[in-house]
Order: structure tokens, then sequence, then C-alpha cells
């Protein structure tokens, strides 16, 4: 059975959420072109776009901010009670400053505020008051809905409101940027996002490692190189380094098993033809799910500039180590 308390706690958890869902919809419906001159300033800005609040506004602008670096965007979080005891010195007139308070009538952001004024330095506001301080002050007003906290006081909708809003801030300067998967790995070097966004040249092989041989020469010389680079295959081309083919150790000891003496053919007649390859800069999960489908172990890897030579080679269980599922 359920407990009454059990059920209250619930029944609050509800109201809650419905309060927020409610003031997100208030939130879109403020959407304007405001909002574009906003992702404009953001996207245009030759130096750093600086975030600060005061309280759990504050909070929200370093969260904010931390989005924005991540997705091509220079940004940090300034301290609004800091900037006043010398910390407005980090801002220079190139920079945008976003202020976030929900009334825009803190008493904390006056100084910097005023800062940004004088100096001419681009403001966005966010607040939810029209008569307040900081909705005149701003360059550009990004208005959020007035609404109910749950439990009376507490912020939370508000909160809510002003995350979304730069969520959405930070998603439309990434797409204006295109900023790619493989911009977001340079920035995401570390933990799971880092594994799954690494890309084929991080993992392959390069230079003397790659198992080269040329087609003219003897398969005998050719089982020696197999063995000294220890990968399993070899990669055929011509005088001219264009790739012509792929020896694998399966394919040779499929000839052995015949009655041919394989130490007498050149590479070229046990090769297979046009090997199947991957650009370096494909995602290295992409490179895992070739290989799954063609039930191969490994890829030449090239250049999209062009695709007739190998600058690297990769092989599954590199990829595997390297914790990508």
């Amino acid at each position: 059975m359920v407990s009454l308390k059990n059920k209250q706690n619930i029944y609050v958890a509800k109201k809650v959420i419905d309060l927020e869902i409610e003031a997100l919809k208030r939130l879109k419906n403020k959407i304007n072109s405001s909002f574009n001159d906003a992702v404009e300033a953001i996207v245009n800005c030759k130096s750093k776009v600086v975030l600060s609040g005061v309280g759990k506004s504050g909070l929200i602008a370093s969260k904010i901010a931390a989005t924005l670096s991540s997705v091509g965007t220079p940004s940090f979080y300034l301290s609004a009670s800091d900037s006043s005891h010398g910390d407005l010195g980090s801002l220079s007139k190139k920079d945008v400053l976003i202020l976030i308070s929900y009334s825009g009538k803190t008493n904390e952001l006056k100084n910097i505020i005023q800062y940004a004024n004088r100096n001419k330095i681009l403001l966005i506001g966010i607040m939810s008051k029209k008569d307040s301080l900081l909705y005149k002050a701003s360059d550009i007003k990004l208005l959020t809905p007035e609404v109910n906290e749950a439990g009376g006081i507490v912020p939370t909708s508000s909160t809510t409101t002003q995350l979304a809003l730069g969520d959405a801030l930070a998603i439309s300067s990434m797409k204006i940027k295109k900023f790619s998967n493989l911009d977001f790995k340079k920035v995401h070097p570390a933990g799971n996002l880092g594994a799954q966004l690494k890309t084929v040249e991080d993992l392959m092989v390069t230079g003397s490692k790659i198992p080269f041989v040329n087609e003219k020469t003897r398969m005998s010389v050719a089982l020696k190189i197999l063995s000294q680079k220890k990968l399993g295959f070899l990669v055929v081309r011509n005088n001219k380094n264009k790739t012509l083919g792929i020896i694998t150790d399966g394919q040779i000891r499929r000839i052995n098993q015949s009655s041919k003496d394989i130490k007498f053919l050149m590479t070229k007649e046990v090769m297979t033809k046009n090997p199947l390859g991957v650009d370096k800069d494909s995602l290295a999960a992409k490179a895992l799910s070739i290989m799954n489908n063609k039930k191969i172990t490994s890829l030449c890897v090239y250049d999209k500039k062009n695709k007739t030579k190998t600058i690297g080679v990769i092989h599954i269980h590199m990829i595997l180590n390297s914790n990508i599922t």
C-alpha cells in the first residue's frame, strides 16, 4: 500500500512539474524578434560572452556560460558581487554581456549594469518585469514570463524558464556557426562523449607503421613485412602510391592450403582489389559498423581529397580498445 505521506509526495512532485511546464509554455509564447537579435549578437561577438546573475539566477548564468562554451562560443560566468570588487576589469568593449534576473531589480546588478552602459558593452537582459532597471538598461531585452513558483517563493519555475532560454540561445548560435560533431569532440575530449566522438584519425596507424607493399613485391618478402607490422594484413600499392588492394592473413592461409607456393607469387596476384576504405574524419563508431557489416577486421584510411591514397589503417581492435560501443 502507498501511504498518505507517499501520496502527498507524489502529488507535490507532479504539481511542481505542472507549474514548470506551464511556465515553459508561457516562455514559448514570448519568443520574438528580440531572440533573433540576441542570437546574432552572440554569433557576431568578436570576444567573449559574459554571463552574470545573483542567487539562483547566478547559478543558471553559470550553467548557460558552460553550455555556450561547449558549443563554440567562448563564455564565462562573472560573479555579480565580485564584479563590484575589481572583477569588472575582466569585461572588454568587444564582449557581449548577458545579465539574468527574474525581477530585473536586483541591487547587486546595478554596478555591472552601469559599467556596461558607460563603456558601451552590448547588454542582453533576461528578466520578467518591464519596469525594472535591467529592462530599461538592456540593449536587447529578453522577457521571461511572470510565473507561479513551486512552494510559493522558491525560485523554481522562473529558473526553469531562464535555463530553457539559455539553452535555446546556445543551440541557435551553434546551428548558425555550423558547429559540427568534430568541433564538439575537440572541446569534449574526455568521458563517454569524448569516446563516442572519436574519429578514425584519432585511432589509426600512420607512417612507417602502415604495412605497405608494392604490387610487384614477391610474397616471400611481403610475408616478412606482414610479420613485422603485426596487423594481420598488407596494403598493396603501385609506384605512384595509389592503393590497389589488400592482403589479409586469412587469404594467405587459404592459398597455402592449395597447391600453389605463395612465396613465388607477386602481391598483385594475391591481393583483393579495391579494398574498403573510410575517411579520416569519420567517427570511429562508423568504421566499426562498416567492419561488422562487411565481416572484416581492418580498413584503409584516406583523406576525402584523394581516396586512392592510403594515409592510415585502422584495425577493429583499435576501436574496441577505445571503449567505443
